[in-house]
């Protein structure tokens, strides 16, 4: 059976071979009789990707954005690791052409300039290189599996945070001040009527959109109750809607042809974890006044991912003061909430727990590479509630200990981030000669390249094909 390849870190992937057409895959041709010791680097789409064939590796096919380079006389992984190199990748930088999606022409490969050391230091720079690199990989999977601990360390503390367990010193300190969940949602109940009824007077005077009724949502059934877990005294469920002071409205949604130029617009890759991680640089689009008005965001309001791939689906955040008119696209959902009983970090920190997550998608409509919620799934999503005294100290604690795990997230990531530059001085310094010794007893380099261009006539002669100017530089 035949596999398609994906290219990573110098390794093969394989997954079920689909025959989707003639033009992606070529089944009879010689792309499908690749040898062990040839060199496959991507040339389309993600360019530069590289590795090697190995004897064990199982009879495959290739796309077309994946070039098969035969080695004459070169150590098949230097020349994989030179072609990963930083002024290798440069090059096809460089000379990659295309509009929708860039490529390198097989000419342009075949112009690449290769350094061609002797067979012997091939081997010795190969080996250096895989014993540097072995221990900076070490060093890397120990820092990706520290940040796989902060992240099971933040889940922790969410976790801890919304059974009560961060405030019960606290709690006990203020039990006669707190009010309780069911005080707090006939209160609420009152409000948002009295909101109501406020909005409808001055539709009566202004004239314009009659406001909406505050939504009636069904109280949670006992099966719902059953499945949630229970709370210290005085805590409660209640149905996120509940909390909305207006109706939430999803943003809006413009061609690709409007984006460039005019007002800031919040999107999906602006928001992770509760926070929105960029504060400035946001991508601009054009929009008409009425449209600013309409969709334009307030400091204080919530914004929840609302169509995303599974795993980004329900992602929020609390937008903070900007300093011009900022609007939101359309896959985003903007909540406010009544400001007088919740407080927004202890809504987007629970909605970004495993838990309040979970909820928050329990009703997601799933699609082909995404899924989607809708302003019904996330009313009726249930929410702990507790006063608004105790949900502000929760925030605090969370503040302050989250605080400490977003400072050392950001070491690894620098750590992360030096690692990569040092793997990539390795390889600069390999193909500059400077990372092993040379020894005056190895073949002279240039025997080796008369050699090698001796056995590509032989083989121009065999075929009797004209050989091009690039062919005689591979």
């Amino acid at each position: 059976m035949l596999s398609a390849v994906n290219i990573n870190d110098n390794k093969i992937a394989f997954s079920d071979y689909r025959l989707i057409s003639e033009d992606a895959f070529q089944v009879e041709d010689k792309r499908t009789r690749i040898t062990s010791g040839d060199v496959l680097l991507t040339i389309v789409g993600a360019i530069g990707r590289v590795a090697v064939v190995q004897e064990t590796t199982p009879r495959f096919t290739l796309q077309r954005s994946v070039a098969v380079i035969t080695p004459l006389h070169v150590v098949p992984k230097f020349l994989m690791y030179q072609l990963g190199a930083p002024s290798v990748a440069q090059y096809f930088k460089n000379n990659a052409r295309g509009t929708a999606q860039k490529g390198v022409y097989l000419k342009t490969l075949g112009q690449t300039e290769i350094h061609l050391p002797p067979l012997n230091e091939q081997h010795r720079i190969v080996a250096k290189i895989e014993e540097l690199f072995s221990e900076l990989d070490k060093g890397i999977e120990n820092l990706k599996t520290a940040r796989e601990q902060l992240k099971v360390y933040r889940q922790a503390l969410l976790k801890h945070a919304f059974e009560g367990k961060l405030t019960v010193q606290w709690r006990e300190q203020n039990r006669d001040k707190l009010e309780t969940a069911a005080a707090l949602l006939a209160r609420i109940q009152i409000e948002r009527e009295q909101r109501y009824q406020q909005q409808l007077k001055h539709w009566q005077t202004t004239g314009g959109s009659k406001p909406k009724a505050p939504k009636s949502l069904p109280p949670l059934t006992a099966e719902e109750l059953a499945e949630l877990p229970a709370w210290p005294e005085g805590w409660g469920w209640i149905r996120f809607g509940e909390l909305f002071a207006d109706s939430p409205q999803n943003g809006i949604y413009k061609p690709a042809n409007y984006y460039g130029a005019g007002c800031h617009i919040i999107r999906i890759d602006d928001f992770y974890d509760g926070h929105l991680i960029k504060i400035d640089g946001f991508k601009r689009v054009t929009l008409a006044a009425s449209e600013i008005d309409s969709y334009k965001v307030n400091e204080g309001d919530l914004l929840v991912n609302r169509v995303n791939s599974i795993e980004y689906l329900g992602k929020c955040c609390e937008v903070k003061a900007m300093g011009e008119p900022i609007v939101f696209e359309s896959n985003i959902m903007k909540i406010s909430l009544l400001k007088s009983f919740a407080a927004n970090v202890f809504v987007t920190s629970y909605l970004s727990s495993y838990f309040g997550k979970s909820k928050l998608c329990a009703n997601a409509k799933h699609a082909v590479n995404q899924a989607s919620i809708n302003q019904t799934d996330v009313s009726v999503t249930p929410v702990p509630m507790c006063s608004l005294a105790e949900q502000v100290q929760i925030s605090n604690e969370l503040a302050s200990k989250l605080s400490e795990v977003d400072q050392l997230d950001q070491t690894i990531t620098a750590s992360l981030q030096q690692a990569e530059a040092l793997r990539q001085s390795i390889l600069k310094k390999a193909f500059s000669g400077q990372l092993v010794a040379q020894d005056a007893n190895d073949e002279p380099a240039a025997a080796l390249l008369a050699r090698i261009r001796a056995e590509t006539m032989r083989h121009a002669e065999k075929s009797k094909k004209p050989i091009s100017r690039s062919k005689r530089n591979e």
